[in-house]
């Protein structure tokens, strides 16, 4: 059997009518950039996550940037956030002028652990970025009492845990913005790539606008600004998906419910952790070998009999070669947790149009690895 990483055509398939239909109106309409799908995909954004606004920009990395410059993060400030998460967290930092300030991820979640937030605090600390990773929320009530007490903004990377929540809280909630990707891979994509911001600030909302549009808020009035925003083709897409997003994770919730139960038993990797109350979304399900040596040879033992698993992400941000690539940067206290997390990861398929036969046999294949390591 072959068992693949992604579901992407399956998903088109399942909702092909949909999809088309909103395309066929935008083609339709003549207006293919900052057009009226573009606006009506970015209400319902902003009614999903509960929340007053959402600007639909280029992609997930302009979404945090363009939300630390409209919050006034730049040269002199520091952002605190995680070194075992995709680069672009940490890149944006940077391209806001900002240091980034790594600390320790909790060894469950893999998420940033908040006792370790304010060892890094200092004078020039202007934010705190935590991510949400693989789809499970941050403690977002321990990173708002300690920004409240700092008076510290806080900025929730969201790539991953679209329709995750916490427990009593829900994503945005506890911040002043959320910046969102809409890349293909994740449990919201387009046929491309793209990303939003959703906030109830509206002086984000329309700094963002202006900023994602060359500096205009009107034709033929500019001020410096950049050129970062969603298509409305790719509008089109995600306002059909959306109306799908809280059925189709909890069939990821349904599968790794599946892996956790047939791989508990598991000698050589740990499993997925689920903070009690919580709402994990599982754009990944990533398992952990207990020994960093052991994840390659699992990983291509998996690969070898069909299944397509892959690592995220398996070099932390400040082990990459040329770190920090002349930008700010400075790491307070040790990291074994995002260190370890990075090394031993494993990410198993996972995607909504799975089938009960694909888990079973990764579940199978993986145990068959686990009995012979």
């Amino acid at each position: 059997m072959k068992v693949p990483f992604y579901g992407h055509i399956k998903q088109y398939h399942g909702l092909k009518a949909g999809i088309d239909a909103r395309i066929a109106e935008v083609l339709e309409s003549g207006q293919y950039v900052m057009g009226p799908m573009l606006q009506r995909f970015e209400k319902e954004l902003a009614a999903y996550h509960g929340m007053k606004y959402a600007v639909g920009v280029g992609n997930g990395t302009d979404a945090l940037w363009l939300t630390f410059l409209a919050l006034g993060i730049g040269p002199g400030d520091e952002c605190i956030t995680t070194t075992n998460t995709f680069f672009a967290t940490a890149e944006a930092i940077w391209i806001a002028g900002a240091t980034a300030v790594f600390v320790d991820s909790d060894p469950r979640t893999h998420c940033i652990d908040p006792t370790k937030i304010e060892a890094a605090i200092t004078p020039k600390t202007k934010a705190l970025v935590p991510v949400h990773l693989y789809g499970q929320s941050a403690d977002m009530r321990a990173i708002r009492e300690i920004a409240d007490r700092h008076k510290l903004l806080v900025i929730e990377d969201n790539a991953q845990g679209i329709g995750s929540r916490g427990d009593g809280f829900r994503i945005g909630e506890l911040s002043d913005a959320v910046c969102t990707s809409f890349i293909i891979q994740k449990n919201l994509g387009t046929f491309g790539d793209g990303g939003a911001v959703i906030t109830n600030l509206e002086d984000v909302d329309r700094t963002i606008r202006r900023l994602r549009n060359h500096g205009s808020e009107k034709r033929s009035c500019h001020s410096m600004g950049f050129n970062s925003r969603l298509d409305d083709i790719h509008a089109a897409v995600l306002s059909a998906k959306l109306e799908q997003i809280d059925a189709w994770n909890d069939l990821r919730r349904k599968w790794a419910a599946r892996y956790s139960a047939g791989l508990k038993d598991a000698r050589n990797f740990t499993l997925p952790y689920e903070m009690p109350g919580y709402r994990h979304v599982f754009h990944l399900y990533i398992i952990e070998t207990k020994k960093p040596a052991q994840r390659d040879p699992l990983l291509d033992f998996l690969n070898r009999n069909g299944v397509d698993a892959k690592c995220h992400y398996p070099i932390a941000i400040h082990q990459q070669e040329g770190y920090p690539w002349g930008k700010q940067a400075r790491i307070v206290g040790p990291i074994p947790n995002s260190e370890r997390n990075a090394a031993t990861c494993v990410s198993l398929p996972m995607f909504p149009e799975l089938t009960a036969e694909e888990v079973d046999y990764v579940i199978e294949k993986t145990l068959e690895w686990d009995k012979t390591a």
